[in-house]
């Protein structure tokens, strides 16, 4: 990918050190540095541990980092708080993996994506309930989800709510950390096809947090490699197999080769499976 651009986002050597009781620290950031240009998705990649989900509330700000920088648009904006942390926030968003954990039970779907709206004073009064309609839609959820609880909707129907509000508020970046794991497959597939086309709709810049590389590659422009509170390794998603040379990349890659071979297996089988049991209806017709 050619960057003629100024990133958007860049993580200058960035740590987070969590002190631990008995006197033990652990180091779950080691000297990050990054970037995310405009209207790229950066996939960041690694198992559990991997420092990515922390690497994520450091960015949005739920974790202080211990050192290094964070900048967006050549602006430092490390150490943020009151009003300018609040500003911040509404530009850089975030989804989580597990939806249910941020509605409140007792507000409304369409309360729920316009509180944002009328909270950073973007609209308010009908303007907002229209936008709220319009968001939904977008999202592909009916106009009646607005007057339902979340414990009415399906899980692949409160994650697409909660994509809503993050991109009411039309941020210039979404960070999704674990955003489609809890999921089924197929809901899956259908969420990763709505920020494909959200992405191509908006110019969003995103970052998507996967442990999962082919979910990864399948909608980033670059991957960033985790492994113990590092980045081992960034390649193009195109050149993934070409390129990657670090270990743990190829163990990733061989983990997901495995995992399609057994899937291409189990549907052949279920293909002569089923040949076989036509073969068997044939003959005793026939007879």
């Amino acid at each position: 990918m050619d960057h003629k651009e100024l990133p958007i986002l860049e993580l200058r050597n960035l740590s987070k050190t969590y002190e631990l009781k008995g006197h033990r620290a652990v180091d779950a950031l080691k000297a990050v540095h990054l970037e995310l240009y405009p209207g790229e998705c950066l996939g960041i990649v690694g198992e559990s541990g991997s420092g990515k989900s922390t690497l994520a509330r450091c960015v949005t700000h739920l974790e202080r980092v211990t050192s290094g920088q964070i900048r967006y648009r050549q602006q430092d904006i490390t150490r943020l708080n009151g009003k300018a942390l609040r500003s911040q926030r509404e530009r850089i968003q975030m989804v989580f993996q597990e939806p249910s954990a941020i509605f409140n039970p007792r507000m409304k779907i369409g309360a729920f994506i316009r509180e944002p709206l009328i909270n950073y004073k973007i609209m308010k009064g009908q303007q907002a309930e229209q936008e709220v309609l319009r968001l939904l839609e977008r999202v592909g959820l009916s106009a009646a989800t607005a007057g339902k609880y979340p414990h009415e909707l399906s899980g692949g129907e409160q994650q697409r709510a909660v994509i809503a509000r993050a991109i009411g508020v039309r941020p210039d970046i979404i960070l999704f950390d674990e955003a489609t794991s809890a999921l089924d497959v197929s809901i899956q597939q259908q969420i990763m096809d709505l920020l494909l086309e959200l992405r191509k709709e908006t110019g969003i810049s995103s970052i998507f947090i996967s442990h999962d590389l082919a979910v990864v590659q399948q909608v980033s422009d670059r991957i960033a490699v985790m492994y113990q509170g590092e980045v081992v390794e960034i390649v193009e998603s195109s050149q993934l197999t070409s390129s990657a040379n670090h270990p743990y990349t190829r163990s990733l890659m061989a983990s997901v080769l495995s995992v399609r071979e057994m899937k291409h297996k189990m549907k052949a089988q279920k293909q002569e499976e089923e040949q076989g049991r036509m073969g068997v209806l044939q003959e005793s017709l026939s007879g």
